[in-house]
């Protein structure tokens, strides 16, 4: 076991392991138990299962309430650094993820959608964890986290709309993809992103009156941590019961999916890395910056799946499959970073 993996806690160390096994669960349930999707539509009211938006909603939480959003300012101040990270998250993320699922899957365009879905949720919480495990930058992490999600809040569901809806056609794909309206998707980004959001706010604020700064983050965030973990898992094990009979015909679609995500984590840390580089950036900002472009929120790309286009839908199966790719590929980018940072800059040694 590598020493990057030994510093990652228990949840975190086996997190791929978790998915599998959620997978696995929900797959034996929708294959053995008969009647399994009848109880679970029974939790429908409209077009949302109660359940599963508690639990997505939930999922969403402890990321807002860790967010350091006092450190915006800092961020602010650097506009090179801001500028780098805008580009990188919000134009190079999202065109790399498009192309790589136009060409990998443009006959299955559920899943394509769903892997556009990923690449527009940009990192807000685990992030923090690679970050700090290579080296990198807190307080650029901490700063860089809290605008991204600021900049999720305000422009996801027009962004989805664009790379969803508008721009397929003009690849041809405009038979295949279904069309879903911006309104559709700033629904459910205003309940799933909206409402976590403005919970953790004000968690934050309300508790920084009364503990400090310290304690709420060593004491009280890693005790919600865990329920975004188990709310995933909760969550992925009521999607593939939905649909454990297909699954068990389809074990190539899973490669088919993951393909596409493991090239677009390598390719978008390479290309992070080198442009903060030759911008200039030191190895902790680069680190920074790269690991907040490459990775993503898939709680955010699963939660907007769901409610838009069903939890039994093929984007939500896509979107599932991010976190079993993302997790694995950042344990084995941080080893890359720190090579790197022994390769290509001065480290000082420690006073």
């Amino acid at each position: 076991m590598s020493e990057v993996t030994k510093r990652l806690s228990f949840l975190d160390r086996y997190l791929t392991v978790w998915i599998f096994a959620a997978m696995a669960l929900g797959v034996g349930l929708g294959f053995f138990v008969p009647g399994i999707e009848a109880f679970i539509d029974s939790f429908q009211v409209g077009t949302t299962n109660v359940p599963i938006a508690i639990g997505l909603i939930l999922m969403m939480y402890p990321p807002f309430a860790k967010v350091r959003y006092e450190e915006l300012p800092d961020v602010f101040r650097d506009r090179g650094v801001l500028g780098l990270s805008l580009l990188q998250n919000w134009v190079v993320g999202p065109v790399l993820m498009f192309a790589l699922a136009v060409i990998f899957l443009p006959d299955k365009p559920e899943y394509m959608v769903g892997l556009i879905l990923i690449g527009l949720a940009r990192c807000i919480a685990m992030v923090i964890v690679w970050n700090e495990l290579a080296k990198g930058s807190t307080e650029y992490a901490a700063g860089l986290v809290a605008f991204n999600s600021i900049f999720q809040v305000l422009f996801y569901s027009a962004y989805a709309w664009v790379f969803v809806t508008v721009l397929p056609p003009l690849f041809g794909l405009s038979g295949s993809v279904v069309d879903v309206s911006i309104g559709q998707i700033a629904r459910s980004v205003l309940i799933y992103l909206g409402i976590p959001c403005a919970a953790g706010v004000l968690t934050r604020v309300v508790m920084l009156r009364f503990v400090s700064k310290q304690w709420y983050h060593a004491h009280f965030v890693p005790k919600i941590g865990p329920i975004t973990l188990v709310s995933l898992l909760f969550t992925i094990v009521v999607m593939f019961s939905l649909k454990g009979k297909l699954i068990v015909t389809i074990p190539m679609d899973v490669a088919r999916i993951a393909i596409p995500l493991l090239a677009y984590f390598v390719l978008m840390f390479a290309i992070s890395f080198f442009m903060s580089r030759r911008a200039g950036a030191g190895y902790e900002k680069s680190a920074t910056l790269s690991f907040t472009a490459a990775s993503n929120n898939f709680e955010l790309a699963i939660a907007v799946a769901v409610a838009v286009y069903g939890i039994d839908s093929g984007v939500a199966f896509a979107a599932v499959i991010g976190p079993l790719v993302e997790v694995p590929v950042m344990i084995g980018l941080v080893n890359v970073a720190l090579r790197w940072r022994a390769r290509y800059f001065v480290v000082r040694p420690a006073a």
